[in-house]
């Protein structure tokens, strides 16, 4: 058996949120319920904190967060305790990679988040996954100096897969490549995920993974999963995140959040 759950980790979208960007109420009584039972709950999502805020607010959560995927770690008050960024060499390739195919792209900048032009998948992202709206910025390679890139995104859904494995090929070890869900692939520094974001917060917070109960439904969740204590995919997980996970929850329609948490980390 595990420990006792000290600290929980939500992921957002598919998971804590439903499918309308809403909370559900049993996930926020479950949520303030541990809290009040002096479990911490922190948020880990590859989006960034300021897409969170309203959430924040709703569940009523001072803690720190894993944001942008793991490379930013926000304090409870939003200020920045960690953060990580591509370097520049890696960042000039992914740009002129986009360019060369003429594809649309974005990238996270800490808080902000920019676009070379104004395109859908820069839309996209407030209206379906309520991040803030891209700042429309020019060509990239001509400000370069002067962006500190945490992660880039590259988006063709008519061939994801094998733009993702040219991807793959061209970045070699100098950046990973991953995709946290559908019409956008993400270039990150090297080795960089949510989980070892989890893991380095979890060490600044004095828990151990033993003690964490973490709840996602991604590819980009399965770090995270593997190193809990207890590990709960959603019903309406990957098929991937389901085989490694210790139990596997209901789906983020029907609170499942709420359905791990009172059966694992409730008194």
């Amino acid at each position: 058996m595990p420990p006792r759950i000290q600290l929980i980790a939500l992921d957002l979208d598919g998971t804590l949120l439903c499918e309308d960007g809403s909370v559900s109420a049993r996930n926020v009584q479950a949520i303030q319920t541990a809290v009040a039972q002096n479990i911490q709950v922190i948020l880990a999502t590859g989006k960034t904190r300021a897409s969170a805020i309203a959430v924040l607010r709703q569940l009523g959560l001072q803690a720190p967060g894993v944001f942008t995927q793991g490379l930013v770690i926000h304090n409870a008050d939003g200020s920045v305790r960690h953060e990580t960024v591509l370097d520049r060499e890696t960042a000039v390739r992914a740009i002129t990679f986009a360019l060369q195919h003429q594809l649309p792209h974005l990238a996270y900048c800490t808080a902000r988040i920019v676009a070379p032009y104004d395109h859908a998948y820069g839309r996209l992202l407030q209206e379906k996954y309520h991040e803030p709206l891209p700042e429309v910025i020019g060509p990239f390679l001509d400000q370069i100096d002067d962006l500190h890139i945490n992660k880039f995104l590259i988006s063709d859904e008519a061939h994801n897969d094998a733009t993702r494995a040219r991807l793959t090929d061209l970045m070699g070890n100098q950046a990973t490549v991953t995709q946290a869900v559908p019409g956008y692939i993400e270039i990150l520094p090297p080795g960089a995920s949510k989980g070892r974001g989890v893991r380095r917060l979890l060490a600044d917070m004095g828990v151990s993974p033993a003690a964490m109960l973490a709840i996602g439904d991604g590819e980009n969740d399965l770090e995270m999963l593997q190193m809990a204590g207890v590990g709960v995919a959603m019903g309406n997980a990957r098929t991937a995140v389901k085989a490694i996970a210790d139990y596997v929850t209901a789906d983020n329609n029907h609170s499942g959040v709420a359905e791990a948490i009172e059966r694992f980390a409730l008194s």
